[in-house]
């Protein structure tokens, strides 16, 4: 993943709604499973493509990676996951359940803070427990 090229100060990060942190971090998820999807599947129709992306970007999908990654969070990553999971959204699409929505809530506003922080190292890491690879560097 390339980094942040202006991430941004502590003060500035704390300001902003965790509904914004869930906005930058679907994009950073989305981008990073597109890749990992493609790295994996390069000859693969792009139809085939999406339904597999999507299989990882769905609310129950990211649901289940917020579990696999709760024993690898630190206290700040678990804090903001609280936020992001707490957070008041306005309804919850077909095919999940209001406690899969704000879990997938809570995965994005981790990723967003992490990009927003500038932390792609960890965000790897991450995905990485997410994707069951070892992309430890």
């Amino acid at each position: 993943m390339m980094d942040n090229p202006a991430p941004l100060p502590p003060e500035q990060l704390r300001q902003i709604g965790v509904l914004n942190l869930a906005h930058a971090g679907d994009a950073v998820y989305e981008l990073l499973v597109r890749t990992h999807v493609i790295a994996g599947h390069a000859a693969m129709k792009l139809g085939d493509q999406h339904r597999a992306t999507t299989a990882y970007v769905s609310a129950p999908a990211q649901a289940a990676a917020m579990r696999a990654l709760l024993p690898a969070l630190t206290a700040e990553e678990h804090a903001v996951c609280r936020r992001g999971r707490n957070a008041r959204v306005h309804g919850c699409p077909p095919g999940c359940t209001i406690a899969e929505y704000h879990a997938a809530t809570a995965l994005e506003a981790l990723f967003g803070w992490l990009w927003l922080s500038g932390q792609t190292r960890r965000i790897e890491e991450l995905f990485s427990v997410i994707t069951g690879e070892d992309h430890a560097s």
